[in-house]
């Protein structure tokens, strides 16, 4: 059988095909090989996000190594918002590569050495100066991953065809999952009293993933495109955009209100604490189980709705989260606090949330590659995750400080912006192809 065929073979298994790709994309052949590179490497890249986790593994860490507990809320501060506001002020640099994949292996290079440098910190550290040391690596790795993030939609969009892009996001997605099913299980026989050496060991091999991934992506047959000259400063161009272009606008809020699916799960950990349970159902295990069966289940099933219309995966992720939420907050109110009832019912809550935070996050994603080309395209992905950054830190602290009246009122704050955000989504024009 001819390379061609077996390029086209494999992809169909992933997506559904599109004859337009011939014309516009340079032959199915070149789709299905740079498809099949995209969906390769961006499993491998959330294999290591397994690992180098803000919310389960690597508080986990901090506190074995013996650092102290006020750096433990530090963490998803810096990798989610350290991620997200540096994008705009990179978007020059960014466009001025006629070659964006070149950009993504810089950025996955980057991610692979600050992921080294956890594991140095977790092996040969302790204390307060191991905790920092894990910050500051967690930094320059959220750093990396903003190259990473800016320059994949471009890839995506220069190398797949409008109707193929939510499928390779939730194939990529869905073998993740099965990723983390297998560490889930790995942490649950490991038993409770994990050592900083064997984080370490994860750590090391979640780096390897990454590494992997450049050597991958360096063989997607992306077409090179001339930049287009910066026309103003980029903080000028950030306002401008905002402020002059609505129906971005609109999605940056859509998006900002769809935080419920990000932010809930963590509450919903932290009450699981003490709770009773037997088998895989109890301990950290499990719920790392639960997103990798979200991942897998997710992954597959909305990137192909996505592509039919990302904004109303949106719209009913947005819907489905808060009424989970709110089905949690009953069962805390009315359950036994630390019952085996109350982590079965949490742990249901926290797959359903990451189920549906699989489809929301594959939906805005194929959303912002769809509405637009080009480094117009490059400008709405930066300044967006820039705006995030900012919406996260503002959206974060309101529902820390609730939450020192309770979880129960974070809770339902978070569902009240989820029904918001689904009304805003619904307003959203149409761009995916039906």
């Amino acid at each position: 059988m001819s390379e061609q065929s077996t390029w086209e073979r494999w992809y169909h298994r992933f997506v559904s095909a599109d004859q337009e790709a011939e014309d516009d994309f340079g032959g199915t052949e070149r789709v299905s090989r740079g498809g099949l590179r995209l969906i390769a490497a961006g499993a491998l890249q959330s294999i290591g996000d397994q690992v180098v986790n803000a919310k389960t593994v690597l508080p986990w860490l901090l506190a074995v190594v013996g650092a102290p507990a006020a750096l433990v809320g530090l963490l998803v501060p810096i990798r989610e918002s350290g991620s997200m506001l540096p994008q705009a002020a990179l978007t020059p640099w960014v466009v001025a590569h006629r070659r964006r994949t070149r950009v993504w292996m810089v950025g996955a290079g980057g991610q692979a050495l600050a992921t080294v440098a956890m594991a140095g910190a977790a092996l040969l550290l302790e204390g307060i100066i191991a905790g920092l040391a894990v910050l500051l690596a967690l930094a320059l790795f959220a750093l990396a991953r903003c190259l990473c993030s800016m320059a994949a939609k471009d890839v995506q969009g220069r190398t797949v065809p409008k109707g193929q892009r939510g499928q390779v996001t939730g194939a990529a997605t869905m073998v993740s999952g099965a990723a983390a099913l297998v560490i889930g299980v790995t942490l649950h026989l490991l038993g409770p009293d994990l050592g900083a050496p064997v984080l370490a060991a994860f750590l090391l091999g979640a780096s390897l993933m990454w590494a992997i991934a450049v050597v991958v992506y360096a063989g997607i047959p992306e077409r090179p495109q001339d930049p287009e000259d910066a026309r103003e400063p980029w903080w000028t161009e950030t306002v401008q955009l905002l402020r002059q272009d609505a129906a971005f606008r609109h999605f940056v809020l859509a998006r900002g209100l769809l935080l419920v699916s990000a932010l809930a799960p963590p509450f919903l950990v932290s009450l699981a604490v003490g709770a009773g349970g037997a088998g895989l159902l109890s301990g950290l295990g499990s719920f790392v189980i639960a997103q990798g069966v979200a991942s897998v289940v997710g992954g597959r099933v909305f990137g192909g709705l996505a592509d039919r219309s990302s904004r109303l995966v949106m719209v009913v992720g947005a819907l489905v989260a808060s009424v989970v939420v709110l089905l949690a907050v009953a069962a805390v109110l009315a359950l036994p606090p630390g019952s085996a009832a109350l982590l079965a019912s949490l742990v249901a809550a926290y797959l359903l949330l990451s189920l549906v935070h699989v489809g929301v996050r594959v939906a805005r994603k194929t959303y912002v590659v769809d509405v637009a080309e080009g480094d117009r395209r490059t400008r709405y992905v930066a300044v967006s995750n820039t705006a995030m950054g900012v919406i996260l830190l503002v959206t974060g602290a309101i529902s820390a400080g609730l939450a020192t009246l309770g979880t129960v009122p974070a809770l339902v704050f978070l569902a009240v912006l989820g029904l918001l955000g689904a009304v805003v989504s619904w307003r959203l024009p149409e761009v995916s192809r039906r």
